[in-house]
């Protein structure tokens, strides 16, 4: 696989109108399924690049446009997301979130820019045979936007013969991939465990049962299970990272609640974490006179790519910026991602892209991150390269 070098010189040609998407996408952030002036911007410019089908409203607030070329029945999907996340931004440049607790602090702002800037080039080459379906999907961050879609008949509306996704990844170089085949990022689940007590007075504890004590314990007690449960070769993850409780300085409450989320890579390990922690917190709430309810939710499956997918993307990176700039088998990853149930119908790959050491490049999920624009072209630069080559002409 050889780049023709105008390719990659054309797509650098759209890199000032690409930033300018991007930094008003960072401007103007969603949360999931609320993403209507975000998926109005990708729909438009879909529309005005000249693709044959533009859908709205996929998933609830998804998009998919349909892009043909030549008579082939092949077909290529390539997703982004569109949402962010609900933190409050500490960033004071000029394209900061306009909007209160509100933040595109894991760049899917990025990942839309770069997947319109692909849908832009392929619209004007079109240097490929076949059909490809761009894929702006809502709500990845743990509201199941990616089910949404499938069940609204994704793939059955859009069949898709391989599917390819990407992620920013701070700290990786900006001209640096990173492809893994197989198990990459584990599966991940939500709890909420909601603890009643008896209110009293706050002089007066020995008349009730104090729930934030309760939910102290079973804080601690928590995270025994991983310990003591899990097999040391195994990995998995339990945070805790909500305790609500109480409204008034000398009232104890009557009710507590604790959130968080749980990681791991086989299904069977999470869905006995969630096992655990129903027996450990109802238990410990039984033995203080309290009741403890737990609500455990399986949002994401294991992201596992295909390894014949993952080969042929680090191909494809490798054309982009050379073998020794992809990291061909890097470590696995305890985040979740709900590609992961795209990949579960489709054979595809998901792979990282360097966001590289620049102010904002911190870890994503904080609220001094920023996407690096300077990845745009290469990620641009991937997406076009895939299709072009799974969809070669004759």
């Amino acid at each position: 696989m050889n780049a023709p070098m105008t390719a990659l010189e054309r797509i650098a040609a759209l890199h000032a109108e690409m930033t300018g998407w991007r930094r008003d996408l960072h401007a103007h952030p969603e949360l999931g399924f609320e993403e209507t002036r975000t998926s109005d911007f990708v729909a438009r410019q879909l529309e005005a690049f000249g693709f044959d089908e533009v859908h709205r409203g996929v998933g609830r607030t998804g998009v998919v446009g349909v892009l043909r070329s030549g008579r082939s029945e092949r077909s290529v999907g390539l997703r982004a997301d569109m949402d962010a996340l609900p933190i409050e931004e500490a960033n004071t440049f000029e394209h900061r979130s306009r909007h209160p607790r509100r933040m595109h602090a894991c760049g899917h702002d990025g990942h839309t820019t770069m997947l319109l800037g692909a849908a832009q080039y392929l619209a004007r080459t079109r240097e490929f045979d076949g059909r490809v379906h761009f894929v702006f999907q809502p709500a990845e961050e743990g509201r199941g936007g990616a089910r949404a879609m499938i069940e609204d008949g994704l793939f059955r509306r859009f069949p898709c013969e391989s599917i390819f996704g990407m992620h920013n990844r701070p700290h990786l170089a900006v001209g640096s991939f990173a492809v893994r085949a197989g198990p990459m990022m584990a599966g991940g689940a939500f709890f909420d465990i909601d603890i009643t007590g008896v209110g009293a007075h706050g002089a007066r504890p020995e008349s009730g049962v104090d729930p934030i004590v309760v939910g102290t314990q079973i804080a601690s007690a928590l995270q025994t299970i991983v310990s003591r449960n899990v097999a040391p070769v195994d990995t998995a993850v339990l945070s805790i990272t909500q305790f609500h409780a109480g409204d008034a300085y000398n009232v104890i409450p009557q009710t507590a609640r604790l959130s968080g989320t749980v990681r791991a890579f086989p299904t069977a390990t999470l869905r006995m974490i969630g096992e655990q922690m129903k027996r450990t917190a109802e238990g410990v709430a039984q033995a203080m006179g309290a009741t403890a309810k737990v609500d455990f939710r399986v949002n994401f499956a294991p992201t596992i790519n295909d390894p014949a997918q993952a080969e042929f993307a680090a191909a494809v990176c490798a054309e982009l910026v050379g073998a020794h700039n992809v990291e061909r088998n890097p470590p696995l990853i305890m985040a979740s991602e709900d590609f992961s149930f795209m990949l579960e119908r489709v054979p595809g790959c998901y792979l990282n892209i360097g966001n590289g050491e620049i102010e904002g490049s911190c870890e994503v999920h904080n609220p001094a991150y920023d996407f690096n624009d300077e990845a745009i072209p290469l990620g641009v630069g991937f997406f076009v390269r895939a299709v072009e080559h799974k969809l070669a002409r004759g």
